[in-house]
């Protein structure tokens, strides 16, 4: 393989271009986990990846608890299957939560406090009930506990690292939370050395060719424990040097024989981009600033044949639903066509009209 190849391999192993699967549900366990913490555009990012999927559909999976959104790994929010969330909290929560105690201490949010908020929120989503963020709030201020400084956010962080809370059913449009044990009673606890190569499994036949460094971005593990990762699942993947460095990926690897472009409508946060510590494969890096800011917003992508050629947004104005392109350099007339095509899929995808400035 060569370094044209990589981002050409990386389409078809996240099931951007290729086979696609059954169904959201699907996609979100071999994914392993999908960064959600833009709601609607996660959406797309599953529904991009599955067979002839909408809107709905996402939502259905969510709302019967077939996907799960929760904070994890690095942490953000993430889609993951109930299949995987037990056994990957117990892999990743121990050092999310190290990793918040001087911010936890500066923002005087005790132990005492977050468990106590903890137990307020047990107690508000027994039960089967499913409550908004606004609506929890709403009981730790019942609670008499502060929630200034963004402090709701690490209490209902801290509830979700500790296995208690996860999402619910939507309502109303907006995400909701409940009990993890409600929503998933079957817990799937692996040992450790079974969790890391699972979760190397998933990454690296998803993700590959990827780099260990890569994998160690995405999953929040040490550089030691991704080694072990590696080491224990070696057998199924191809290691190899390409430009300096070591990637690994799965056996089976394909790269298509067209010469036709291929164009892609991607949300923003896709895994396509945000899954590599090293972005150069698909990302020129004098374009870099115009796909991610400076404070970490991963912004919706057009991709030409693995390659980022520019950015897109949403723009609503009185009731239309418009599609803003900005291309890095001014694109051909193929490329806006099947910028056009796309723009279809994500129409169907919505049940919605939407235009192209």
């Amino acid at each position: 393989m060569n370094q044209s190849q990589i981002p050409l391999v990386r389409l078809i192993n996240q099931r951007i271009a290729g086979a696609k699967h059954k169904s959201v549900s699907d996609v979100v366990s071999y994914m392993g986990a999908m960064q959600a913490q833009d709601f609607n555009m996660a959406k797309w990012a599953a529904g991009l990846r599955a067979n002839k999927s909408s809107e709905k559909d996402v939502e259905a999976a969510i709302d019967n608890a077939e996907m799960i959104r929760t904070h994890l790994l690095r942490p953000t929010w993430h889609f993951v299957s109930p299949k995987d969330i037990y056994w990957m909290l117990d892999l990743t929560a121990g050092k999310i939560i190290s990793s918040f105690n001087s911010r936890h201490n500066a923002m005087g949010l005790t132990k005492s406090v977050l468990n106590k908020g903890c137990r307020v929120i047990e107690k508000a989503l027994a039960g089967g009930n499913h409550l908004t963020r606004e609506e929890l709030i709403s009981e730790l201020k019942k609670a008499k506990i502060a929630i200034f400084e963004n402090r709701a956010s690490h209490i209902f962080g801290w509830a979700e690292y500790h296995g208690i809370a996860c999402s619910g059913r939507i309502k109303n449009g907006k995400p909701t939370f409940a009990l993890l044990e409600e929503r998933v009673p079957h817990k799937n606890i692996l040992m450790k050395e079974e969790s890391l190569a699972m979760l190397a499994k998933k990454y690296f036949e998803s993700r590959g060719p990827a780099t260990l460094d890569d994998f160690s971005w995405w999953s929040g593990l040490t550089i030691k424990d991704c080694r072990q990762a590696a080491e224990l699942i070696k057998a199924d993947f191809i290691s190899e040097k390409i430009g300096g460095q070591n990637y690994l990926y799965s056996n089976s690897f394909s790269v298509s024989k067209t010469d036709d472009d291929s164009v892609f409508l991607l949300p923003a946060f896709d895994e396509f981009l945000i899954s590599y510590k090293d972005r150069s494969a698909s990302l020129p890096r004098e374009q870099y600033q115009k796909s991610i800011s400076n404070n970490g917003i991963f912004r919706p992508m057009i991709v030409a044949n693995g390659r980022i050629i520019g950015v897109w947004k949403f723009v609503n104005q009185k009731g239309r639903k418009i599609i803003e392109t900005d291309y890095f350099n001014a694109p051909g007339k193929s490329i806006k066509n099947l910028v056009a095509k796309e723009v279809h899929k994500l129409e169907e995808f919505l049940d919605q009209k939407i235009e192209i400035i």
